[in-house]
């Protein structure tokens, strides 16, 4: 199987309410030590923490104030269809079937600042808090990677089968916290590039889309092979194998 890890997204669509029935989420007990400590911040501090205007960092304070773990919390939305911006757009979760829905939730991990790493179909709180945050539930480390240190890593290590190859979607800021060289597994990272004024150039709105586009490829056509990745043809991008390495994989339009 194809394992895809994906980057969060900062919006939320927080009506989304659950598709199916919510699985909680490994690393929730951590969490909730996290969101302990970012209650107790006032909406200026967390407008300071992350970088946002102060009508976001109220919102943000908010949501942490109400947030609940999936037991008590009957208002749970679902990750893969909460999530918005481009990269969530290109996956499209909506339109997949229930078959696909299953089929996501064993192949796609979702790395967090807050939660860790999320499947599809955890039930979570709104949240915001990016992997970048120079911030930490305990006293003595400095952010959220020293935080996490190798817990994830363990966690990938565990939900792969050695004949699994990871996808890795995710932006270099959430791709940080894992440690690949300790994973057995192979790794491929997908680089989409646009011609613009007569240059390749990686554009980011367009690339983060492409990388929910490639994600929902390989859950609407069961991609199990990976060579089959090299059919991605979403939005009239094409594989270039002059571009591509055995470790980074171009697509190019």
């Amino acid at each position: 199987m194809l394992k895809v890890l994906l980057s969060p997204a900062k919006s939320l669509q927080t009506e989304s309410g659950c598709f199916l029935e919510p699985t909680v989420p490994l690393f929730e007990k951590q969490a909730q030590d996290m969101v302990n400590k970012l209650k107790k911040l006032t909406p200026k501090a967390l407008s300071q923490l992350m970088s946002i205007s102060e009508d976001l960092a109220q919102l943000n304070w908010s949501r942490f104030q109400d947030w609940r773990e999936l037991e008590e919390n009957p208002n749970a939305i679902q990750p893969m269809f909460a999530f918005s911006g481009e990269v969530y757009r290109g996956l499209n979760a909506s339109s997949f079937d229930k078959d696909s829905i299953v089929y996501a939730q064993e192949s796609i991990r979702i790395l967090s600042g807050l939660y860790g790493v999320l499947k599809p179909l955890d039930g979570i709180s709104p949240y915001r808090l990016e992997m970048g945050s120079k911030f930490s539930p305990k006293a003595k480390q400095k952010n959220l990677y020293e935080f996490w240190d190798n817990q994830i890593t363990e966690y990938m290590q565990k939900d792969l089968k050695d004949s699994d190859v990871i996808v890795n979607l995710a932006s270099k800021e959430y791709t940080r916290v894992l440690d690949f060289k300790t994973l057995p597994n192979r790794v491929i990272t997908p680089v989409f590039k646009d011609y613009k004024n007569g240059k390749l150039k990686t554009i980011m709105v367009y690339a983060k889309k492409a990388r929910g586009s490639m994600a929902h490829y390989i859950v609407s056509n069961r991609i199990e092979n990976l060579e089959n990745l090299k059919g991605f043809d979403t939005d009239s991008y094409a594989f270039d194998s002059n571009l591509s390495s055995e470790s980074e994989w171009v697509f190019i339009r």
